[in-house]
């Protein structure tokens, strides 16, 4: 006896079968009513089995050939033919059949034989060729065709005929008793037997439509010479294109395959449900609602988005706006508390000063005899200073430390330099701050720091001469900080530029002290930047540099000693959206030595906004090109504090004074005093400077035209040296006008002298016993010609003893450019020699210096990110609404302008992480700075736009639009894309200018999206196979044809199948993604750290 727990097997015997069948046929022949009887729900449970066992020898034959779009075999087919729940529609078929079902139904060869020739038929769209697709077999051939044939209809193989299900080689013979397909199944053209329809089809018997002559709601025709032939059921189970009729219907829900409901207001229904899906809660669902409206929903996303982005930017914005009054009230305590100390102090010396006339006068005797005691007690020093008293308070060792700087200073303004660079060791002495290190408290730091200010400003009103000489009382009373000096020799220092041999810069020879401020004046074109530029190792590309350049008077390249070495450039290259103090903070965090301690930080920040006069703009904005900050000169003056609060020992300066009027310019050469007396190195560019400026400076190098050396030495003896060779200044006249009028040729020499203008750099020469070359001996007038008359940028021609021709010219200029960037890639990639005994803060530090301010810097730019979410948020309403969700392309065509459209955006704006920073990265970068923390903070707060953007641009599409797929698997896969393209992004905005890299960043998405659409070519579809649009798309349709099962299963294959698409590579696509991101990441840091500005 068959057990019902045996029906559900895979194996259900014949003979159990034909027992079930037969008390079928006897119940139904003894009742009236065989919907109730016992042997016909006996009858419905063996069919159903068998119909399980009938889908599952589908899924064995189709599942070698359906991998890529059927992921999971068993729950796919299972969900797609489980009758179990609702299984009416077999007791109709059985009684139509009057029991005969199972020798109706397909078997395991007849279904091989149809999964196979259906997917012959069909094409790359993904849709059947048409219905009359299969080929002949043994039931339907030339030879026989029967009305079973026809579409929509079956036959038996007769009751007493034993079928084999399981045989996958044999089609049994089918052709009696011919009739309609039952209800819920599908008969096809050219097979005699039925296969069950799919859940979510919809498989009523057709009804003739006389107008059209088509079985509706099929697409089949009656056949000719038929008279007796009647429409049947269903004929084709194919795609949603091919087989609309089938799925059920958009705003109806079918529980099974025959039975199709309205959906009731409230709920929806999708095309192909097998149940209505209730609608969110404020949602509008009419009744027979194809799709909910969710547009609500994400304005409500949306606006949650805002809210907490909101939220973080005003916390944010508090934080550091609390953070900033806590600091300015210590601030103002410690600065108000520092000048009430130096008040007090002074009012008490002035009242000592008071007592002591008055006991003068009246105990004069004792006062004769205490200046005598202090004449006696006071050692005898030599020259001028002999024999004076000492100041009171100091003591022996400090005046004789006072006597020794003299001494050394006055023997340092009465030597020229050399002509061998001396050798000064670099050694980095400790200086001990015990008050320094004992304060903890913000408002004692700057008590602190502003007590020694005040101290500074005292003594400094006290030496208003500002000269080296004159500031000597200010190094007794003070510990001055020594730093590692720095002296620079050069010899016959050259620059040619290459391919048109001219001279921009030509044997030049001289010494930088340390200590000294050095003067760099010349006439436009004579090669003032160029020279400093060769000095510190940037020399621009295309020119050949020769000659010598000593450090310490050993041949060290520059480059080891940056860390203490600031350049200060001619454009004002200073961060705009952040404030002055910030600006030099940040500098001073990265480039000050990381064990020195935070009130010895203070202090010098404190004391470069004090002598720099910036106190009163320290907490305003410097100021960008949209938005106005401090003016011109402030902003000068900024430029050169970011180089001073870093303690260098050589300072480079370009032009420092330019747009500064004469109190400003004079107010920075008394800061740049203050720094030559901690024995700074300071040699800077300037621009006819007044007499008072110019008598400011301790050494004079004057450049002529090509970049020839008119004068090197103190500027004491510059006027001694000119007037020597008959040059005399003229009452009235500034020596450096006069100087810079005399090598532009404007002041006429008289002729009585003998010298022209041109012969200036041959006398220097002569007069120092340089080497003069041989092409500028010989006559004057041809040597001047020579060295300044040739070129109208100031470049001199060099010697050529052959001319080369254009294939030896042109192997020369490859090996020059070997070597030349060979240098640079290793001095760009490798660890260069440290030099100048000096840590500086690590990555680690940095990084976090470099993400606090570019926190900053993206807090005050809000406005321009939410310029960027607003565009997003429009994009995602128009792709929403115009590209609706459509059936038969899964959305496709959304899908294809989502990738577009968030690559353009996303680019652009990820392009402003570079394009406009390049100029402040090269600076620091110079500098010492790690390039890696810079790149790293980038691209750690862009995070947040990665995260950020794709949820905003989904909250406008994903509601509009309304896709089958989750938003979670949307979002997934627009946030690797957004990574993706970031990171190309940066690529383009390092490498290219500006304008290109915005071209680029249009050009290359939509380019590559057409490609990765083009499969035709194979050509082509190679191509696309590895770019990244294609990966996107892939993964949104992968998500999105997930949803689709049931009876949309054919659909689906047919469309992977046409796009070479694989439901195992979802995954696999994220991951590529994730991969060129991070790749393309590598490539910019590589781009960012090897190209500079040419």
């Amino acid at each position: 006896m068959c057990r019902p727990k045996q029906w559900n097997s895979n194996n259900v015997s014949f003979i159990c079968f034909t027992v079930l069948v037969f008390m079928a046929n006897l119940g139904a022949g003894q009742q009236t009513t065989g919907n109730n009887s016992m042997g016909m729900q006996l009858l419905k449970g063996a069919l159903a089995s068998r119909v399980k066992n009938l889908t599952t020898a589908m899924t064995k034959n189709m599942k070698g050939q359906l991998d890529f779009c059927i992921e999971n075999v068993d729950a796919e087919w299972d969900a797609a033919f489980n009758f179990s729940d609702n299984s009416d529609y077999l007791q109709g078929c059985l009684q139509q059949t009057k029991g005969d079902v199972q020798q109706r139904l397909c078997t395991a060869s007849e279904i091989k034989f149809y999964s196979v020739s259906l997917l012959e038929a069909t094409d790359e769209s993904g849709t059947a060729k048409s219905s009359h697709y299969l080929r002949p077999n043994r039931n339907c051939n030339l030879t026989s065709w029967n009305s079973g044939c026809e579409p929509g209809w079956a036959c038996s193989a007769g009751k007493d005929t034993k079928i084999d299900f399981e045989n996958e080689k044999e089609i049994p013979s089918r052709v009696l008793d011919c009739q309609s397909c039952c209800e819920g199944f599908y008969c096809p053209y050219g097979l005699t037997c039925m296969i069950p329809c799919p859940m979510g089809a919809y498989c009523p018997h057709a009804k003739l439509n006389t107008t059209t002559g088509v079985c509706d709601p099929y697409r089949y025709q009656l056949p000719n010479g038929m008279d007796n032939h009647t429409c049947g059921g269903a004929d084709v189970w194919s795609d949603f294109v091919s087989a609309t009729e089938l799925f059920c219907s958009a705003g109806f829900y079918c529980p099974s395959t025959v039975q199709k409901n309205p959906c009731s207001k409230g709920h929806y229904c999708r095309a192909g449900s097998t149940e209505q899906t209730s609608c969110y809660r404020f949602a509008t669902c009419e009744s027979q609602t194809a799709n909910q409206n969710i547009t609500f929903y994400g304005l409500m996303f949306f606006g949650a988005i805002m809210l907490v982005l909101l939220i973080i930017y005003n916390c944010s914005d508090q934080v550091l706006s609390s953070r900033e009054r806590k600091q300015a009230k210590s601030r103002e305590a410690g600065a108000r508390s520092a000048r009430e100390s130096a008040q007090a102090q002074n009012k008490w010396k002035s009242n000592l000063a008071s007592m002591g006339s008055q006991l003068s006068k009246t105990f004069s005797r004792r006062k004769s005899t205490r200046q005598d005691m202090q004449k006696d007690s006071d050692p005898s020093r030599p020259g001028k200073d002999s024999g004076l008293p000492l100041p009171p308070g100091m003591s022996q060792a400090k005046a004789k430390k006072q006597h020794n700087l003299k001494k050394m200073i006055n023997e340092s303004e009465d030597s020229q330099p050399d002509s061998e660079g001396s050798n000064i060791e670099t050694g980095d002495k400790k200086f001990k701050k015990d008050k320094g290190k004992q304060l903890h408290s913000r408002t004692q730091i700057f008590r602190y720091a502003y007590g020694q200010i005040e101290k500074e400003k005292a003594l400094q009103e006290q030496n208003k001469d500002m000269t080296f000489s004159g500031v000597i009382n200010m190094a007794s009373e003070f510990e001055i900080r020594p730093r590692p000096p720095i002296e620079v020799h050069f010899k016959d220092l050259t620059l040619t530029l290459k391919g048109k041999n001219k001279h921009l810069l030509r044997c030049v020879t001289g010494t930088l002290s340390p200590g000294r401020v050095s003067a760099v004046m010349g006439p436009s074109g004579a090669g003032k930047t160029t020279f400093l530029s060769a000095l510190t190792g940037k020399a621009a590309a295309g020119c050949t540099t020769t000659g010598s350049i000593l450090i310490n008077g050993k041949s060290d390249s520059i480059q080891s000693y940056k860390k203490v070495i600031g350049y200060v450039p001619q454009d004002d290259i200073v961060h705009g959206n952040l404030t002055v103090e910030e600006n030099l903070w940040f500098s001073a965090r990265c480039r000050l030595a990381a064990d020195l301690a935070k009130p010895e930080k203070v202090l010098v920040v404190e004391r470069v906004i004090e002598s720099l006069g910036l106190q009163q703009v320290r907490d305003s904005l410097v100021g960008t090109v949209e938005k106005r900050g401090i003016s011109g000169g402030q902003r000068k003056r900024v430029n050169v504090g970011l180089e001073m609060v870093i303690e260098p020992s050589l300072l480079i300066l370009d032009e420092p004074t330019s747009g500064l009027d004469s109190s400003s310019s004079q107010l920075l050469l008394r800061a740049l005093r203050r720094e030559a007396l901690e024995g700074v190195n300071i040699c800077m560019v300037v621009h006819q400077p007044s007499y008072t400026l110019f008598r400011m400076f301790d050494d004079f190098i004057l450049l002529a035209k090509g970049g020839l050396t008119a004068y090197h030495g103190p500027v004491s003896k510059v006027e001694e040296y000119f007037a020597g060779i008959g040059i005399n200044i003229p009452d009235r006249v500034n020596p450096p006008d006069h100087f810079i009028d005399i090598l532009e040729g404007i002041y006429k020499l008289p002729a009585s002298i003998g010298v022209s203008y041109k012969d200036l750099p041959l006398k220097w020469m002569l007069h120092n016993g340089y080497q003069v070359p041989p092409d500028m001996l010989g006559p004057s007038g041809a040597a001047a010609s020579s060295a300044g008359d040739n070129s109208s940028h100031g470049g001199s021609s060099a010697a050529v003893g052959t001319e080369q021709s254009f294939v030896g010219e042109l192997w020369s200029d490859l090996k020059s450019n070997v070597v030349q960037n060979k240098d640079h890639i290793q001095h760009r990639l490798l660890p260069s020699k440290d030099l100048s005994n000096r840590k500086t803060a690590g990555y680690l530090l940095q990084y976090r210096y470099f993400l606090g301010r570019l926190g900053k810097q993206r807090l005050r730019e809000a406005r321009i990110q939410s310029v960027d979410y607003l565009i997003l948020l429009l994009a995602g309403i128009c792709l929403g609404t115009i590209a609706k969700v459509s059936d038969e392309s899964f959305g496709a065509q959304g899908y294809l302008y989502t990738v577009i459209a968030v690559s353009l955006l996303g680019k652009i704006a990820a392009l402003r992480s570079f394009s406009q920073d390049k100029l402040y990265y090269w600076r620091e970068s110079s500098s010492g700075m790690s390039s890696l923390a810079y790149f790293m903070a980038k691209d750690t707060l862009d995070h947040f736009n990665t995260i950020v953007k794709p949820a905003v641009y989904l909250s406008m599409f994903y509601f509009f639009n309304n896709p089958r797929s989750t938003i979670w698997d949307n979002y997934l896969v627009l946030l690797c894309l957004t990574y993706c393209i970031t990171g190309i992004a940066y690529c383009m905005a390092i490498y290219f200018e500006p304008g290109p890299a915005q071209l680029w960043s249009v050009l290359v998405p939509v380019v590559l999206t057409l490609i990765a659409k083009q499969d035709d070519d194979p050509l082509t579809a190679k191509i696309g196979n590895y770019c990244y649009p294609k990966w996107a798309l892939e993964a949104f349709l992968l998500a999105t044809a997930r949803r689709y099962s049931g009876v949309w299963l054919i659909s689906r294959c047919g469309l992977l199948k046409s796009r070479h698409y694989d439901l195992g590579d979802w995954y696999p696509c994220l991951i590529k993604l994730i991969l060129v991101g991070f790749l393309s990441r590598f490539v910019a840091f590589f781009c960012l750290v090897m190209f500079h500005k040419k």
